[in-house]
């Protein structure tokens, strides 16, 4: 890292550190006004390390690696156009396809916070899918937790020699459901239940998830699948020195 990129991430791991710093409180997408603003702040908190690292990622990677904007471009528009394509699930959120297992599996988990929180504003503004003050807690659900375990699991595949497109379905997959498994314990912490408190409240959202967000996930499964199989098809010149300069970059 230069000097510069080392004093942008010292600031914002101490800026999480402070925000971070507990308050007493009596206490996917979620909606706007939904959660406390104690947990707005946290959670938005916990983000900025993340997306700082990926601001400088991004900016390493383009300086490096011209043609990796169309693909970065491509990566957002799949996270935007999916995860735009909501179900009603519980008061307070819904269910959705999520799209970040692709942006990790291409570029990692830092670069997919910032696809996805860029995506989470517009959805915020011209959607009124999600919302400003939950911004943080959205995009550590949907693009930091989810894009964390996708790309862990991908990763573990590729050294356990899985079938790349098993591999890929299944990461995938399983980090849709992470974000909804996180979001569960999101709105449980805010809204723990009066009898059983925050694991029976965490059991009752995720018990009403689970029958939309369980054949999303397999969806976006296949969906990141096909998307990857066109990408080797179409792309795979462009994607062959995304992972030569990610090699060097990152060496």
């Amino acid at each position: 890292m230069t000097t510069m990129e080392k004093k942008i991430m010292s600031f914002s791991v101490a800026a999480s550190l402070v925000l971070c710093v507990p308050q007493t409180a009596s206490a996917m997408h979620i909606m706007e006004g939904y959660l406390p603003p104690a947990f707005c702040i946290a959670w938005g908190a916990v983000c900025i390390p993340f997306l700082a690292a990926g601001v400088i990622a991004i900016r390493r990677l383009v300086q490096q690696h011209r043609k990796s904007i169309l693909l970065l471009a491509m990566a957002g528009a799949f996270i935007f156009v999916i995860s735009s394509l909501k179900i009603p699930s519980v008061t307070g959120s819904c269910s959705h396809m999520t799209g970040t297992g692709l942006g990790a599996i291409l570029f990692g988990v830092s670069t997919t916070s910032v696809l996805g929180v860029i995506v989470l504003v517009f959805q915020a503004l011209l959607l009124a899918h999600g919302g400003l003050t939950t911004l943080g807690a959205n995009t550590f659900s949907m693009a930091i937790a989810g894009p964390l375990l996708a790309w862990g699991l991908y990763q573990a595949g590729k050294k356990l020699k899985l079938p790349k497109l098993l591999n890929v379905f299944l990461a995938a997959m399983l980090g849709d459901l992470l974000t909804y498994c996180v979001t569960s314990i999101q709105l449980a912490m805010a809204y723990p239940s009066a009898e059983g408190g925050f694991w029976a409240s965490a059991v009752e959202f995720l018990a009403v998830f689970a029958p939309t967000q369980l054949p999303l996930a397999v969806i976006e499964g296949i969906l990141t699948m096909l998307v990857m199989i066109g990408l080797e098809t179409y792309a795979k010149t462009e994607l062959h020195e995304l992972r030569s300069v990610k090699r060097g970059l990152f060496r």
